[in-house]
């Protein structure tokens, strides 16, 4: 079943690496896993921002019109895909530094699965208070950091001290993606391509 693996990283995720790492699921499972889960922040960002508005603080709520939400909602929805499998991409190829030789698919999977709490802080876009999100993102981020360092060793089959340094490289390759994904998104929005608002 797709996600199934979802509950098992919540309850369990030592265990979930373990099972996953046995099954070595085909490229196509990992790619429905990522074109599902990166769904929810997507979806929930367009409905929040159409239909409830978001609050940054003082003043109104700021609400977009529908055609801007959807351009937004559709650049985050690749910007994500594209993220989690440039992530598989640099874990790939760092992965033989470190002495591990996965195949791709199985950086994809590490990226995949570790990734997955991030997108699940989309759901708080239904409670669209900035502060709320920011808190309960803090808290996914920290979840997806302690997976990757959980599930390195596993996935990889290679020591947990070597691991660890792994993991850390990725979690610094992921920042690194995150900041040329929110500069992207500077340069869009001042050459014309910005969000359209309600009055």
């Amino acid at each position: 079943m797709i996600l199934n693996h979802l509950w098992g990283l919540y309850a369990h995720p030592k265990e979930e690496w373990h099972t996953i790492d046995a099954r070595h699921e085909s490229f196509r499972y990992s790619l429905i896993h990522i074109l599902l889960v990166a769904l929810i922040p997507s979806v929930c960002a367009y409905y929040s921002a159409v239909y409830l508005g978001w609050s940054i603080g003082v003043g109104d709520r700021i609400m977009l019109t529908p055609d801007s939400a959807l351009m937004l909602s559709v650049a985050m929805y690749i910007a994500l895909i594209a993220g989690v499998f440039a992530l598989a991409v640099l874990a790939h190829w760092m992965a033989h530094t470190f002495g591990a030789e996965p195949t791709y698919t199985q950086t994809l999977e590490l990226a995949a699965y570790t990734s997955t709490p991030l997108f699940m802080v989309g759901f708080a876009g239904l409670y669209p208070e900035l502060w709320v999100v920011m808190v309960i993102g803090l808290i996914g981020l920290a979840y997806s950091v302690y997976l990757l360092y959980v599930g390195v060793p596993i996935l990889m089959h290679i020591p947990e001290e070597r691991g660890f340094i792994y993991a850390s490289s990725v979690v610094t390759c992921g920042l690194v993606l995150l900041v040329c994904i929110l500069t992207a998104t500077a340069i869009l929005w001042s050459s014309g391509f910005g969000p359209a608002f309600t009055h």
